[in-house]
Parts: C-alpha cells; sequence; structure tokens
C-alpha cells in the first residue's frame, strides 16, 4: 500500500493521540504523524507558510477553547486547494444531534466513533484514499 504522506491528530487526549498515533504507524499508513492539542494549534499550523497540507486530518469533537466544530468554521476561511489537499475525518465518542446536522455544511469527510481499530483505519483508507491495508499478519 502507498502511504499517506502525512497525517494530523488534532485531540486534547494524550492517550488517544498515542494510541492513535501507534496505530497509524503499525499499520504502515504513514511515516509522518504530527499531533497537536486544540483546535487552535490546529490552525495554527495550517496557516504556516509555506501551507501544511496533512493528507488526512483526524479531529476530535470535543476540545477546550477550539472544539471540533469551531475548527472546521474557521477551517473553511483556509484557501480552496488547501482544503481539497486534505480529508477531514472527526472522531467522537458520541455527539450533539444540532452539531450532527451541521456537518452536511462542513468540510468533513466522515465522522468515526472512538477508538480507531485497524477495520475504521482500512475503511477510511478504502473510502477516501482508494488504498488498502495488506492482509493482517502480512510484512
Amino acid at each position: 500500500m502507498e502511504k499517506l504522506a502525512h497525517v494530523l491528530l488534532v485531540d486534547d487526549d494524550e492517550t488517544t493521540n498515542f494510541l492513535n498515533e501507534h496505530l497509524l504507524r503499525k499499520l504502515n499508513v504513514t511515516d509522518r504523524v504530527q499531533v497537536v492539542h486544540s483546535g487552535e494549534e490546529a490552525i495554527a499550523l495550517l496557516t504556516q507558510l509555506p501551507p501544511y497540507m496533512p493528507a488526512l486530518l483526524l479531529l476530535d469533537v470535543n476540545m477546550p477553547g477550539m472544539g471540533g466544530i469551531a475548527f472546521l468554521e474557521a477551517y473553511r476561511c483556509l484557501p480552496p486547494a488547501q482544503q481539497a489537499a486534505t480529508k477531514i475525518v472527526m472522531l467522537t465518542t458520541s455527539m450533539a444531534s444540532h452539531d450532527l446536522g451541521r456537518l452536511d455544511e462542513l468540510p468533513v469527510a466522515g465522522l468515526v466513533s472512538k477508538p480507531l481499530n485497524r477495520a475504521k483505519i482500512a475503511t477510511l483508507l478504502h473510502l477516501h484514499f482508494h488504498r488498502s491495508l495488506p492482509p493482517e499478519g502480512s510484512a
């Protein structure tokens, strides 16, 4: 499988970030994982020059300060080419119904329940990047 160039994890939970980064590396999805702990940090990273464009951005919904929905609203102000280069998938344990209703108007490719696992990563790769994980146990 061709690896993703870069994955950005945006989550305030250290354990979740550690486990997600470990899983992405174990499954050989990417060699480059960047972790930030808030929507504010993610926007600051994405607005630096030259433009930072991860292939996949895994975004927690509920974070202190700028949460996932507020991040997506700010993200819409980035240049269209930068937005097109990144697939955003929201990670959640639960989501309020009024937030779910807004997903259609926000730049999000999908919604996945926590915790991530091999099957969920395989589905994300297939749906958004037309790639497959190698069978379990293969090198």
